[in-house]
């Protein structure tokens, strides 16, 4: 059986460095190209000795001549970016995973569209056990559906520039789509000042950043005299690597279509 040919935008990056580790690892895939914005000082370099073990891909800013040899680009970088390799990978006929955040209405839109012509896992969160935690959630909330007032806590390293973290969104999606709710009206980010009490409809969101935590979502279910809490806690970025190769299996031989990782790991 042939290696899935994989192609990482975003190589030096600490997301891309976990790719191409991972990648490398893997006995039934094979880098084959590395991306970095034009004037970065890795262009040229060898994408391997980003974690100590050369292989021979040079890091280009050339994208179009890499996915052309790719089966699959896996895209962790910023929503424009991302959307530019799209068109790209649509152009060459390459599957695309899409883990980048922060996406607007309309970079969700054009990745709908593409996806009708090239298969496309897009998921705010890649890693397997988040994935699961969703399926918790969604359990949850269904039985936890009277009573209980819902808040949602993330929190992520100094550097990340989006805020909630993709991941804390999906998990307020899972638990309004369960209670039958729309999270765009019953959504509070953050409070200040006299905010009057709680309304029992809506769902919390609170963010913390700082340091180099890679990533902790918790979902709290706050009822009288008990606390329920779902929480997940990333020690490192591999669990995201690890899962975007999953995806990039799950992709090999489809035509088109979007997806997620709730396709990726049979949980719909």
């Amino acid at each position: 059986m042939s290696k899935i040919r994989i192609a990482i935008a975003g190589a030096s990056g600490r997301m891309g460095r976990m790719l191409i580790e991972a990648t490398l690892q893997a006995p039934d895939a094979e880098l084959v190209a590395a991306f970095e914005r034009e004037g970065s000082s890795f262009l040229g370099k060898d994408a391997g000795e980003l974690v100590a073990a050369p292989c021979g891909v040079a890091i280009t800013s050339d994208v179009a001549a890499g996915l052309a040899q790719a089966d699959c680009l896996i895209d962790f970088t910023r929503p424009e970016g991302t959307l530019e390799h799209l068109a790209l990978a649509q152009a060459n006929k390459c599957a695309m995973v899409i883990g980048t955040t922060g996406f607007s209405a309309e970079g969700k839109a054009a990745i709908a569209e593409a996806a009708k012509h090239i298969p496309v896992v897009f998921a705010p969160n890649m890693a397997v056990g988040v994935n699961a935690v969703f399926k918790l959630l969604d359990v949850a909330a269904r039985i936890l559906n009277e009573g209980y007032d819902i808040e949602v806590i993330e929190a992520h390293h100094r550097l990340k520039v989006d805020a909630p973290s993709g991941t804390a969104l999906r998990m307020g999606e899972v638990v309004a789509k369960a209670l039958g709710r729309d999270l765009e009206s019953c959504a509070v980010y953050g409070r200040e000042g006299v905010t009057g009490e709680r309304d029992s409809q809506t769902i919390g969101f609170a963010t913390v950043r700082g340091g180099d935590i890679v990533g902790d979502h918790t979902v709290l279910f706050a009822g009288i005299g008990e606390r329920i809490e779902i929480t997940h806690k990333s020690g490192s970025r591999m669990p995201y690597a690890l899962g975007s190769l999953r995806a990039a299996r799950f992709l090999a031989g489809r035509e088109a279509g979007l997806f997620d990782m709730q396709d990726v790991l049979g949980l719909r």
